[in-house]
């Protein structure tokens, strides 16, 4: 595991009014995430998929829905997944800048 300062974002751990759909395969559903990045996010969810499985995502945030597409890194069995970004539209990349932003501000 990387130590924070080698973490190539910096992580957040966003309010519980940020919520994940996610769909991989033909599972889907809707988590809250533990952690938040430019980089990734780590959700938390008892139906974690398989590495390197990917993932659509459906972020829901106060300014907006965010969406893009990622892969799972690390799996912890009824727990959750971290999975890091891949794809997403620069319009989606700005308001997810925008809302890390805010909540570093708070």
């Amino acid at each position: 595991m990387l130590a924070p300062d080698q973490r190539k974002y910096p992580r957040v751990r966003p309010p519980k009014s940020f919520v994940v759909a996610w769909q991989s395969g033909m599972t889907r559903d809707v988590s809250y995430m533990d952690s938040l990045a430019l980089g990734g996010l780590f959700i938390c969810t008892r139906l974690p998929v398989p590495l390197r499985s990917g993932v659509q995502l459906l972020l829901d945030t106060p300014a907006g829905q965010i969406r893009g597409r990622a892969i799972v890194r690390r799996v912890h069995p009824n727990a959750g997944m971290a999975l890091q970004i891949i794809a997403m539209d620069p319009g989606d990349r700005a308001l997810l800048h925008r809302e890390l932003r805010d909540l570093f501000a708070s």
